[in-house]
């Protein structure tokens, strides 16, 4: 079961959080896309098939789709809440300038998830004309950007195996199995080299597999900090960092911001 909440809308836009309650592992039926939209992950995991590849989608995630674009969805891991970005063509051309290659999914750095963040918070100031228009410029930008990048190439069922390899370690680490602590023991648990594993999460996600580890930490940093955790040193020990120095380096190296600057940019 599908059901969208409209968050806000303004010239040429429109902005829903849709969630979804489905419960398995077989793709839909073919939906026709009807619109440009940019998708981001809110909370949950599932799977989408466009242009030929599949990919899993969560919160480190987002894909683009443009009308006409045949995709499919699975939801093996349960319910999951999107935010959707609707965009009129008019404003797709000023923005994009033209059609993208279709992929099923796109990384999502934390900058664009800090940006994703900051666009709710934008939508719940109820000033569309405005503060919602001017948030949701840096998100298209940052995707946009992402998704014009030339579409991986090399298929064949080597490719396959690395897209599934990067999947099952991301489902390991995001569900804090007490094997995905450190690469060697991931490696283990997955049954591949370590320099296997390492090669693959560059090759199909662009980043290292630390840096990919890293990035799941920091998001649930942002989770913490948009809720008010007062104690960095609380939360850099609840993450697994050394210490708290630790915590607001790895976070300014991948946000560009301290978590106090966070801290203010996120909550009320």
């Amino acid at each position: 079961m599908r059901s969208a909440l409209r968050l806000g809308a303004g010239a040429g836009f429109t902005l829903d959080e849709v969630t979804c309650r489905d419960d398995h592992r077989r793709w839909s039926p073919a939906e026709e896309s009807t619109a440009h939209r940019v998708v981001l992950v809110r909370r949950g995991r599932f799977r989408r098939l466009a242009g030929g590849r599949s990919a899993t989608l969560d919160p480190t995630t987002a894909y683009v789709t443009a009308p006409g674009e045949e995709e499919r969805f699975a939801h093996p891991a349960g319910g999951d809440v999107c935010t959707s970005l609707r965009l009129s063509p008019a404003l797709w051309h000023t923005l994009a300038g033209g059609p993208l290659p279709p992929r099923p999914a796109l990384y999502a750095d934390a900058r664009l998830d800090v940006a994703h963040r900051r666009l709710l918070r934008a939508a719940r100031a109820g000033d569309p004309a405005f503060a919602l228009a001017e948030a949701l410029l840096p998100l298209v930008a940052a995707t946009l950007t992402r998704a014009a990048a030339p579409v991986p190439t090399g298929g064949g069922p080597a490719r396959v195996t690395s897209a599934a390899l990067v999947d099952a370690a991301r489902e390991a680490i995001a569900a804090d199995h007490p094997e995905a602590g450190d690469l060697l023991s991931l490696a283990a648990l997955l049954r591949v080299s370590p320099y296997r594993l390492s090669r693959a999460f560059t090759r199909e996600l662009g980043v290292s597999l630390t840096h990919y580890r890293n990035r799941v930490r920091v998001s649930r940093a942002l989770d913490r900090l948009e809720q008010g955790e007062p104690s960095l040193a609380t939360l850099a020990a609840d993450l697994g960092f050394a210490d708290q120095a630790h915590l607001t380096r790895t976070i300014r190296r991948h946000t560009a911001q301290t978590p106090t600057t966070l801290r203010h940019l996120l909550t009320p």
